[in-house]
């Protein structure tokens, strides 16, 4: 029978499909964590107060992705390159979205709308990787080095999504709603695209590895395209949406476990 946690633990089990899924992990969260300690660094002087909060959401990025380096050695395996059509995090900035990264390489503060343009691609794209971490805790519970990183990972996006709700509605409340909405409509219907796009490029390559047949993989192709169809319809509300969170200053603390003892856990 064809479902989620029998495709994925054919990846798991694969050691091919393994590394092309962690490195792929590892690249996006690595990107995401030089694109955050640049913000960081180039905050305005009227958001001073965001720079902690900034390079903790990017050095638990680059922990996601020593983590699942560490995972692939575990295997005896070395990240692989990462195909241009599977890269997430550029294909978004190809779009538009978010801030490019000629800007993050200068030396130039950021604007306040640079700061509403980071915070609401990053609402955005936290939504989907918090949803993705969730279903990956669903199929990973026999593989245990897996399941542990992946429910450390999960947790972090959670904090990440609160921290951005928290972030965006203290901003409309300084007078920023309407660009806010514009922007966070505008980026989750381009995110959406992205996200289809990319799975399919990556569930064919997946699907090469494990010798799929035409039925399955048509089949799997076919569940991506719901999913756009789900999103393009009224799923996207679900990402433009913003609410006082359960999780308050998610970001504002320690962080609760460091990348020293993840990576220990992890190897």
């Amino acid at each position: 029978m064809l479902s989620a946690s029998s495709v994925y633990n054919e990846i798991f089990d694969n050691d091919a499909a393994f590394q092309l899924f962690c490195s792929i992990a590892a690249s996006d969260e690595s990107q995401g964590g030089w694109e955050n300690g640049r913000i960081a660094a180039l905050v305005p002087e009227s958001c001073q107060d965001l720079a902690p909060k900034i390079a903790r959401h990017g050095a638990d990025e680059e922990k996601h992705g020593r983590i699942f380096r560490a995972l692939l050695h575990k295997r005896g395996l070395e990240p692989v390159p990462v195909p241009d059509d599977t890269n997430y995090t550029m294909r978004l900035e190809g779009t538009g979205i978010g801030l490019a990264h000629a800007k993050l390489r200068g030396d130039e503060r950021l604007t306040e709308q640079d700061i509403i343009t980071y915070l609401v691609h990053s609402r955005v794209t936290e939504q989907r990787a918090s949803e993705q971490m969730q279903a990956l805790r669903k199929v990973a519970g026999s593989h245990e080095d897996l399941a542990r990183a992946i429910r450390m990972i999960s947790n972090d996006e959670d904090n990440h999504l609160a921290y951005c709700h928290e972030e965006l509605l203290r901003m409309a409340a300084d007078g920023y709603g309407p660009t806010i909405q514009h922007e966070l409509h505008r980026s989750a219907m381009a995110e959406i695209g992205v996200y289809r796009d990319v799975s399919k490029s990556v569930m064919t390559r997946i699907a090469r590895l494990l010798r799929w047949s035409g039925p399955k993989s048509a089949t799997l192709a076919a569940g991506i395209q719901a999913v756009y169809a789900y999103d393009r319809l009224g799923g996207w509300r679900r990402m433009v949406s913003l609410q006082p969170p359960e999780r308050r200053n998610a970001l504002g603390g320690p962080a609760a476990e460091t990348a020293t003892v993840a990576l220990a856990r992890a190897e």
